[in-house]
């Protein structure tokens, strides 16, 4: 049996490096995004013809969620990367600033939680039957040391901060609920990331990143189910 992988946000920066890693380990990768046209992704496509399929996919939109369930239809799934986020507070994309009691806004913290925290769960549930159809299926919630309560230290950036802590508590719930399919769920920071929502000053690349959150998914035990980690595998406190 081939091993099957689900990428959301796969067109550029993390998903895009934990595609092109997955596909160079002989994984199928079935790469989502909102532009899955992009000229990275095609690149890859014409080197992985028959690995690699695109998908066109709005994680807050559920009627796209469930079209892209039905392309896998019977497919049994080993890895999910619920890995698409936002980050609106974000300075080097000059985003709105959500880093202030003053500044905060509701529609956009409403923006941010569909994105960061429903969307996971919802795709979850949709590609759950190809999880537990798969061998040692296992759901990585791209989280972000952010979302720590014990590791506030600075306030501000409620909702990105406010999102990932709720996508936590996503991750326990679901890592109870689908124990018995023998579903992993975990949660994972992948380190402050040179990409296009990180900037250019961040210390960690996007290669060694992806390369410790694909060790921890291959090697995760049931155990393991609903605890938060590192790309290194070190624990992070809730």
């Amino acid at each position: 049996m081939s091993h099957t992988v689900f990428i959301t946000g796969a067109s550029r920066g993390l998903g895009l490096e934990l595609t092109r890693q997955f596909l160079d380990a002989d994984s199928r990768v079935f790469a989502a995004a909102r532009e899955p046209k992009s000229d990275t992704l095609q690149s890859l496509k014409s080197a992985h013809r028959s690995q690699l399929q695109l998908l066109s996919l709005d994680v807050t939109d559920n009627d796209q969620i469930l079209k892209a369930a039905a392309t896998l239809a019977k497919q049994p799934l080993n890895v999910l990367i619920n890995n698409a986020g936002l980050f609106l507070e974000n300075p080097f994309v000059g985003g709105p600033s959500e880093n202030n009691i003053s500044t905060v806004n509701t529609d956009r913290w409403l923006t941010v939680f569909r994105v960061n925290t429903i969307a996971p769960l919802m795709l979850t549930r949709a590609l759950r039957p190809n999880l537990k159809a798969g061998d040692r299926g296992t759901v990585a919630m791209i989280s972000s040391l952010m979302g720590s309560l014990t590791n506030n230290h600075s306030g501000g950036a409620y909702s990105y901060r406010s999102s990932k802590a709720a996508l936590n508590a996503t991750t326990v719930s679901l890592a109870n609920d689908l124990v018995d399919d023998g579903i992993r769920v975990v949660a994972l920071h992948p380190g402050w990331l040179q990409t296009d929502m990180g900037g250019s000053d961040a210390p960690l690349d996007v290669e060694t990143s992806a390369k410790g959150l694909i060790a921890i998914m291959r090697n995760l035990e049931i155990e393991q189910s609903g605890c938060f980690f590192d790309h290194t595998g070190l624990s992070i406190a809730w």
